[in-house]
């Protein structure tokens, strides 16, 4: 008679290391399109996303920023910082992120928000 093996699978699907993978590859693509440029004199910033009009405007004037336009989405302004240490007063007013306004004009640009 022969020998009965109960073999277990306990890997992971296949599909799970590719979509780590492609995940992986479109962060690290995001994140070098997005980065700021050095010398930039206008950004793109987000503001989190349960703050109102109110606070982001204020956060951005706190900041010493002048704000160039707004976009589609609320948390999202184009500003020009004054001097060289405007990102970082920006990210202590509240801003995660600092962007390339130019990348984000393509996807978040509206014509009837101009300021």
């Amino acid at each position: 008679m022969g020998r009965v093996q109960n073999i277990t699978s306990s890997r992971w699907p296949a599909w799970l290391g590719a979509a780590a993978l492609l995940l992986a590859s479109v962060t690290a693509v995001a994140t070098l399109s997005f980065q700021v440029r050095p010398g930039t004199e206008v950004v793109a910033v987000a503001f989190p996303p349960w703050w109102t009009a109110q606070q982001i405007f204020a956060a951005t004037a706190s900041a010493d920023a002048a704000v160039v336009r707004t976009t589609a989405v609320a948390t999202l302004l184009v500003v020009r910082p004054n001097d060289h240490e405007g990102l970082s007063r920006l990210r202590q007013a509240g801003a995660w992120l600092t962007i390339d306004p130019q990348a984000v004009a393509a996807c978040f640009n509206t014509t009837d928000k101009e300021i």
